[in-house]
């Protein structure tokens, strides 16, 4: 069919739209889009699918078949589309899915899809001419890859750098101030809506009885202490490392696991009435053919402009989580030296990975360097550990919605210490005091997270055996499980088992801690056979 023809099919085809096939209708809009469209749909889209399939879709039907898959698109729920469109200025394309324009902005304040920071990002772009971009590429010098690229282009590669992210803007702002002043109060009117999104999100049922208000908000230090209640503290004494010129490391371990004492059984066998009360605590379905899917994250090497060490020792501990979730029924996927750009398409993969509908449960584990609240990746950039988590919450990823998410951080912080022993130290800082958790993860239901230490303080690592805090957790998991266990009961085993382990000399500890929005108690079902091994 000749191209005139077909046009003319197509647009005889939409005076019709109850009468014509939703993906006749995507064929339509997909004959009116062209190069630029296709650009700015795969970076409003990012967020939602990988950017592997996204760099290789070469018109908009490669993109809405992969909204389709995602099931981000369908006939009975086309909006997200409909917003696409809507912020391409695609006015007139509306009509296809059966939207005005009018109504698409009614609908945006509550159903909205694309972030606040991709639009603003996209809205940048769009004012930044050919002129203005070639400054900007001049003013970053080596920085950018000596390719052409545009405006949106540029953006992208900033992001992907880390040099800009939703909550820091200053790099970018700095930049827009000398070359395009004017786009400056743009950002300034983001931050706005930003902080005023933040203030009015709506409560989701779940969350409302734990936190009123602020479902994805992200714990500060007032929030987890509304948020878990009564902490449970373990004083230890004092711990120093005073030999060979190591540095002290003073200051109480304090905190063991900060889980509510009410959610966790035996913790506390002093409590009255804890065994009665646990009884009323509900469980968590697991009656699924697989468990879940388990996604693990294991740093070695690290390039040489990092300036991080490599991490012996870390593939045994990849390799017993690997073994010990494969048993527990869990599909196991490990990814070693993980970059920024590849972390964020994994994430992305995880967030919008279908088969989380027909499974119970998700777990995440990262082996690497670290600094407070955040862990580093293999080229050396650092991502936060809240970040990684608001990927997962009811919003962001629906099929994960009322089911358990767990993650576990085994996190390097700050340049080994290598003592008379194959051991390395795995904290920055080791002379502050303890600090109260801050970690900030979403407020929201069923998330748990397990942490190798607390903020400020050494997390060991044996070069050969692996770490002490992964060995614990996949020998307990390994142990209790089979005695019907909940997970809540299983880490404050690891705490204490981790808390009584000592370097050769006796002077350095380490002490795990967690922190849990978990509704119900998680037991694993006991797996056919004994683990081997």
């Amino acid at each position: 069919m000749a191209m005139a023809s077909q046009d003319q099919w197509l647009s005889s085809s939409s005076d019709k739209n109850c009468k014509v096939n939703f993906r006749e209708r995507l064929l339509i809009i997909d004959s009116k889009l062209g190069g630029k469209d296709v650009e700015q749909l795969k970076f409003l889209c990012q967020d939602f699918v990988s950017h592997k399939k996204l760099e290789t879709s070469r018109s908009a039907l490669n993109i809405f078949d992969l909204l389709l898959a995602a099931e981000l698109l369908c006939e009975e729920d086309s909006f997200f589309l409909a917003e696409l469109l809507y912020t391409l200025n695609w006015m007139s394309l509306l009509k296809h899915l059966n939207y005005t324009k009018e109504q698409v902005e009614s609908l945006l304040p509550t159903q909205r899809r694309v972030s606040l920071f991709r639009n603003l990002l996209y809205e940048l772009s769009e004012g930044i001419d050919s002129e203005n971009l070639q400054s900007m590429i001049f003013l970053l010098g080596d920085s950018i890859p000596k390719i052409p690229m545009t405006s949106l282009g540029l953006l992208s590669h900033l992001e992907k750098q880390g040099k800009i992210d939703e909550d820091n803007l200053t790099f970018l702002e700095d930049l827009c101030k000398k070359i395009v002043p004017k786009l400056v109060e743009k950002i300034e009117k983001y931050k706005g809506e930003k902080a005023a999104q933040l203030a009015t999100l709506p409560v989701d049922k779940e969350t409302e009885s734990l936190h009123q208000g602020e479902e994805e908000q992200l714990f500060s230090r007032s929030d987890t202490t509304k948020l878990l209640g009564a902490l449970q503290e373990r004083p230890c004494q004092n711990e120093h490392a005073r030999s060979n010129g190591d540095r002290a490391t003073d200051g109480a371990l304090a905190l063991g696991s900060m889980i509510p004492a009410s959610a966790t059984r035996g913790a506390s066998p002093n409590t009255p009435n804890s065994e009665a009360s646990t009884e009323e605590v509900a469980v968590y379905g697991m009656n699924r053919k697989l468990r879940g899917h388990c996604v693990i994250i294991n740093n070695h090497t690290f390039t040489s402009a990092s300036s991080l060490d490599v991490r012996p020792g870390t593939h045994k501990d990849a390799e017993s989580l690997r073994r010990v979730f494969k048993w527990l029924g869990f599909t196991v996927c490990k990814h070693d030296d993980v970059t920024k750009g590849r972390m964020d398409e994994i994430l992305q993969e995880q967030k919008s990975h279908p088969d989380h509908a027909d499974w119970d449960c998700f777990v995440f584990c990262v082996l690497t360097h670290g600094k407070d609240r955040e862990v580093y990746c293999s080229d050396g950039v650092p991502i936060a550990i809240g970040k990684i988590l608001s990927h997962f919450t009811a919003n962001q990823c629906p099929r994960l919605a009322q089911k358990p998410k767990l993650f576990f951080i085994q996190a390097c912080q700050g340049k080994a210490i290598q003592p008379s022993v194959p051991i390395e130290a795995d904290a920055m800082n080791p002379e502050s005091t303890f600090p109260p958790l801050e970690y900030r993860i979403p407020i929201t239901v069923d998330f748990l997270l397990g942490l190798s230490t607390v903020p400020g303080y050494l997390s060991f690592r044996h070069m050969e055996e692996g770490s002490w805090y992964i060995q614990s957790l996949c020998k307990h998991l390994k142990t209790l499980v089979p005695r019907h266990e909940d997970i809540l009961s299983i880490l404050t085993a690891v705490n204490h088992d981790v808390s009584r382990k000592a370097d050769k000399s006796g002077l350095k500890k380490q002490m795990p801690q967690s922190a849990s929005t978990l509704t119900k108690k998680l037991v694993f079902p006991v797996p056919p056979g004994a683990l081997q091994w």
